[in-house]
Order: C-alpha cells, then sequence, then structure tokens
C-alpha cells in the first residue's frame, strides 16, 4: 500500500484517506486505482461546490463579473484565489498535469461508476475571508506580500520535486515554516480545515467510504477522524463555517475612528474658529484624497477613477461599510470595461508584471488594491494631523 494511502477502520467502518499532490500525474492515476480496486459507497472530494463546478468548467472566468465581485466585499479574495491558482498552473506546467487534475478524476470515475460522491472542503472564500478577519495589520500586510510575491515567482518545480510534497517529512517541514511565518494563517488554511474535512468525511453515507485530499492534509484529518469514533471530539463544524463575529469593540472601535475625527473637526471650529476648523478639515481632505489618487495613477487608473479616488477617499474614509477601493474599482470596470481576450489571457497575464497593466480586470483588482493602500496611508497620516492641529487650538 502506498504510503500516501491510509486505511482506517474505525467503529466499524472502512475510511481510505488518499493523499495527493494537486499537480501530480502519479495521484491522478493512484486516485483512479484506488477507487477502482477499493469500490466505496462514497467518496469524499476535497473541494467545495464552487470549486467542483470551476475545475468542471474551466471556461468560468469568462463570465466573471468584477462589478458585482467587488460590490460583495470580495475583492480580496478574487485576488487570492487568482493567484493560488496561477501559482498551481505553474507547479503543474513541468508535468503537463492541471490544478486538481486528481479531484476531477476521482468525479469521473466516480461517474463511471455510478458512486455517489460529496465536497468534503470548506468554501474557499469562507477559508480566504477568516483568514483575513483573524490577522492584524501586520498579518495582513505580510499576507498580502505574500501573495503577490507568489504571483511574480518565476520558481520552477520538477515533477520529483512535486512527488516529494505528499512525504510526510517535505509536508511537515513547510507546514512548520508557514506556522513560524503566519500562524494564524496556519490555524485557518490547515488546522481549521483539516477538521473541517474529517467531520464531512466522517458524516458521509456508507460503511466504506474513500477521501480524496491533499496529502498534507492526511495526518491531521487521521487524527481527527481516530476522535470522532472515540467521542472526544465533535463532527458540528458550524463554528468554523462562517466568518469569525465581530466583537463589540470591533464594532465599536469601527464607529468610534470617523465619530473622532468629525468630533475633533467640529471642535476645531467651535474653539478655534473658521480658520482653524477650516485648516483640520483641510488635512483631512487632501491627506485622504492625494495617497489615494497617487496610489490610482501608480495603477494605471483612467483619469475619472482618478478623480473620483480623490474625491471619494475622504466620505469612504469615514465609512465603515465601503472603502475608496471599492468606489474606485467599479468605477474603472466601467469606463475600462473587461473584455473577453481578457478573462482568456487572465492566467498568462497574471504571471508577468505588464501583464496587470494590460489584462483591464487585473487592473481593476490592481486599482482597488492600490487605492485601498493610498487611503488607508492617509488616513492615519490626516488623523496624526488633526490631533495635532487641534492640541494646538486648545
Amino acid at each position: 500500500m502506498s504510503q500516501t494511502r491510509k486505511e482506517l477502520e474505525l467503529n466499524g467502518r472502512k475510511i481510505t484517506l488518499i493523499g495527493t499532490a494537486h499537480v501530480s500525474a502519479e495521484s491522478c492515476k493512484e486516485v483512479e486505482e484506488s477507487i477502482k480496486e477499493i469500490m466505496p459507497d462514497c467518496i469524499g472530494i476535497e473541494l467545495d461546490e464552487r470549486r467542483a463546478d470551476s475545475i468542471q468548467n474551466p471556461d468560468k472566468y469568462r463570465n466573471l463579473d468584477v462589478i458585482k465581485v467587488l460590490r460583495n466585499h470580495e475583492g480580496f479574495m478574487l485576488l487570492a484565489n487568482l493567484v493560488l491558482s496561477s501559482f498551481q498552473r505553474r507547479m503543474g506546467m513541468n508535468t503537463g498535469v492541471k490544478p486538481g487534475q486528481e479531484m476531477l478524476t476521482a468525479m469521473q470515475v466516480a461517474s463511471e461508476l455510478n458512486i455517489p460522491t460529496v465536497m468534503v472542503d470548506r468554501p474557499i472564500q469562507v477559508t480566504l475571508k477568516r483568514a483575513w478577519a483573524k490577522n492584524k495589520l501586520w498579518g495582513k500586510c505580510k499576507l498580502l506580500a505574500s501573495l503577490l510575491s507568489s504571483a511574480f515567482s518565476k520558481e520552477e518545480v520538477s515533477e520529483d520535486e512535486i512527488e516529494n510534497l505528499k512525504k510526510g517529512n517535505e509536508m511537515d517541514s513547510m507546514m512548520n515554516e508557514l506556522s513560524e511565518y503566519m500562524p494564524v494563517v496556519k490555524e485557518v488554511l490547515i488546522d481549521e480545515r483539516d477538521r473541517y474535512l474529517a467531520s464531512k468525511i466522517w458524516t458521509a453515507n456508507g460503511n466504506n467510504v474513500v477521501a480524496v485530499l491533499g496529502a498534507g492534509h492526511l495526518p491531521g484529518v487521521q487524527a481527527y477522524l481516530e476522535k470522532l469514533a472515540k467521542n472526544e471530539a465533535s463532527a458540528d463544524v458550524e463554528e468554523i463555517a462562517s466568518l469569525p463575529k465581530k466583537t463589540f469593540g470591533g464594532k465599536l472601535l469601527s464607529w468610534f475612528i470617523p465619530i473622532l475625527i468629525v468630533g475633533l473637526i467640529v471642535a476645531g471650529f467651535v474653539y478655534g474658529g473658521l480658520q482653524a476648523g477650516t485648516k483640520m478639515l483641510s488635512s483631512w481632505f487632501l491627506w485622504n484624497s492625494i495617497p489615494a489618487a497617487i496610489m490610482t495613477l501608480a495603477a494605471l487608473g483612467h483619469p475619472v477613477t482618478i478623480i473620483v479616488s480623490f474625491l471619494s477617499a475622504p466620505f469612504t474614509s469615514l465609512c465603515p461599510f465601503i472603502g475608496v477601493g471599492i468606489v474606485a474599482g467599479i468605477i474603472q470596470a466601467l469606463v475600462c470595461k473587461p473584455k473577453v481576450s481578457d478573462m482568456e489571457n487572465l492566467q498568462d497575464d497574471l504571471s508577468k508584471f505588464k501583464g496587470w497593466y494590460k489584462n483591464r480586470l487585473l487592473r481593476v483588482l490592481l486599482v482597488f488594491i492600490l487605492s485601498s493602500l493610498g487611503s488607508s496611508f492617509g488616513t492615519f497620516a490626516a488623523g496624526a494631523d488633526i490631533i495635532k492641529l487641534f492640541t494646538q487650538v486648545v
């Protein structure tokens, strides 16, 4: 039996875990052979319904509505999805295997043999949003930097190196490195998903279940399945299947800062007169507007987008519900609407610096990211300047 195949006998049920590397030809072969050999009652696949649909319909990005994505506050999620899929695609170039091909193989074999399948992974949007929400500001910066560096990485991975990803020692070193660099991300991407995967596999129908999942999840999923069999853990995953609830303090803080800024400016007019109040108001507008406009220009945003960024930044910085990046991104998408060719060339353009400027969809995301960064910097600078001006008045 392969070292990436674990056969467990738990409470009278047989659960077989097949660990894969997501761009491995050998993994595709092992998945097909194992399913035909075992003939399980059910097959669990490390995908959610949305990703399963994307793998089965690879041209789906052609119908992507980037304006809808931004309106739903999913700009960062889209960026992360694109970068991760591009990274896996580059890894698979040397093997001739598309990312997720072993999962597609499992679905195809299951269909041929009329075996039910169940998607056992947590929705990628939930995972990414939890990783983003649980990080502090510095952690978010590190996460964004890691994603962007992955997008432009030219590192080539050989077929032997990909196969080594299925070995426990290789995976252990990678997980340890991730845990040290970004412990919160490791908790969300690995630990929580191990629990989620194990719970969904455990509740799958049948006494003979096969689960196809990334090799890095094997130890964690096996350990949690054994806990479930001993009633030492719960299969209820509701807690980790949604975004962490914002604390009352967090909600209060999101409104406290805008109210404080407005209060200081009003107090400036009251105690310092028209000149002092106008100076504080101008500081807020200029510190917010100029960096947002400059960063939008750096993204080669349309002139209309730059003007909108300049005008909207002071107002969006006072509103917890919408940021200048969303406004600027939507305007950029309206005045420079992405074409079908942009969707077709998306993955190729993603890994090239020039591609981000040439591809209209990627430029929308670039406008979204850079204008948001500019406005964030401006908000901190403006707040500090207003406090300084207020102390001079009183």
